[in-house]
């Protein structure tokens, strides 16, 4: 498992929360030479890449490139498996590739039952969803213990990848001498 500092951990979970793995705005207490530093080491590992930004959108900009474009950061699949969160599609086709046309009888990606994700077996992710699906549930502190992720990781996980990304509807109650209880319906 790769060692990430917390801010590290902040801001790909953060990433991870949005549709488009945008990186940025990065946290308020980073700033100056510090982001770079952090980012200059993440973009190292392979955990964040650098995009055209695309501004009529209003993409955030890191960094302009000295011809009047701007470059914005996006967290890879390998920064999203450092935090524990599975890709959303494991072989994505290039970025411009043309599939061939389906044949007359073929229903179109637009037709087809959606393909029900599930995590591999031996993960973090999957870890996290176990013990959600326990009869007593877990705690965030639980969670921590077994997974080694912080807080904020954890809550991460549960909001951006089983509940954004599987679609999976995470419950939480008080439980007395326990605290907040957090759990999935069981299969």
């Amino acid at each position: 498992m790769t060692k990430l500092s917390d801010t590290q951990a902040i801001i790909l979970s953060a990433a991870a929360q949005r549709e488009d793995r945008i990186a940025l705005p990065l946290p308020e207490s980073l700033r100056g030479g510090a982001a770079a530093k952090v980012i200059g080491a993440m973009l190292a590992k392979g955990f964040l890449e650098e995009v055209d930004a695309d501004m009529r959108k209003g993409e955030p900009v890191w960094r302009e490139t000295g011809d009047g474009h701007g470059v914005t950061l996006v967290a890879t699949d390998a920064g999203l498996a450092a935090i524990g969160i599975e890709p959303e599609d494991a072989n994505p086709a290039p970025a411009g590739a043309t599939t061939e046309e389906p044949a007359p009888d073929t229903p179109t990606e637009t037709e087809a039952a959606p393909k029900a994700r599930t995590p591999r077996e031996g993960t973090k992710q999957a870890t996290l969803i176990a013990m959600l699906r326990a009869p007593d549930g877990a705690t965030i502190e639980e969670i921590m213990a077994a997974t080694g992720w912080q807080s904020h990781t954890v809550r991460g996980a549960m909001a951006g990848a089983l509940k954004k990304k599987l679609g999976l509807e995470v419950t939480s109650e008080k439980v007395e001498d326990r605290g907040r209880v957090y759990s999935l319906p069981r299969d």
